[in-house]
């Protein structure tokens, strides 16, 4: 078990971060300013959680967070006149909270005891077919919806694009590419696997194929 003894978390409400994929934040609160100091003199990381949809009224203080979220490293900061701060953080690894740590008088943001997750590797013939079956699927249901997304001229061009890519780039390039509400990419953050994402996305593609009336049957509703 990998284990990180004390890391700066960082909670949002709307933006949730997948390891292989950066984001640009906007650094402004005082205890993130000083988080964001404490990380660059030190490690560079920062773990990213999401506070839960019916604690938003509690962000000003320590919201309830879902206990699993993403270990970010600063790749890039730029630290303003005012003293904000523009970084780029780039998603490095699943992480699972084990403990938050008491705040000592002097630190302003939470910290907490986490352990690095692995993903599961599909091994066993039946596990990956089955992650090629999942795969297969998400591709068919991402067809139909380019087509109903994208110009003619540019459907092919665009679907081609996503079916050539490896199973990790394909589903953050997805992720990238549509708008997915928070506690959607919480689940895709939350999955164990390959597999498991490409079905969860094939679940959020069905029900964006039923938004534009071209419904697919089997669908099964989306965690809250």
């Amino acid at each position: 078990m990998d284990l990180i003894q004390s890391l700066p978390l960082f909670p949002l409400s709307d933006v949730v971060l997948l390891p292989g994929l950066s984001v640009p934040l906007f650094i402004f609160e005082p205890r993130y300013r000083q988080m964001t100091r404490d990380a660059l003199a030190g490690s560079r990381q920062i773990g990213m959680v999401t506070v839960r949809p019916d604690s938003l009224e509690l962000m000003a203080g320590d919201a309830p967070i879902f206990d699993i979220g993403c270990l970010g490293r600063i790749a890039r900061a730029q630290e303003r006149p005012d003293g904000t701060f523009q970084i780029l953080l780039l998603g490095k690894s699943r992480i699972r909270i084990l403990s938050e740590q008491e705040r000592e008088e002097e630190r302003l943001y939470r910290s907490a005891h986490v352990e690095l997750l692995c993903d599961r590797e599909a091994r066993a013939e039946q596990e990956i077919e089955a992650e090629q079956q999942a795969r297969s699927t998400l591709l068919t249901l991402l067809e139909r919806l380019v087509e109903r997304s994208a110009r003619d001229e540019d459907h092919a061009r665009t679907f081609a694009g996503f079916a050539r890519l490896a199973p990790a780039p394909l589903v953050n390039a997805l992720t990238q590419s549509i708008s997915f509400h928070p506690i959607e990419r919480q689940q895709l953050l939350e999955a164990d696997s390959i597999t498991s994402r490409f079905e969860i996305m094939a679940d959020l593609l069905r029900f964006r194929l039923a938004e534009t009336g071209a419904s697919e049957p089997g669908t099964r509703p989306l965690l809250n």
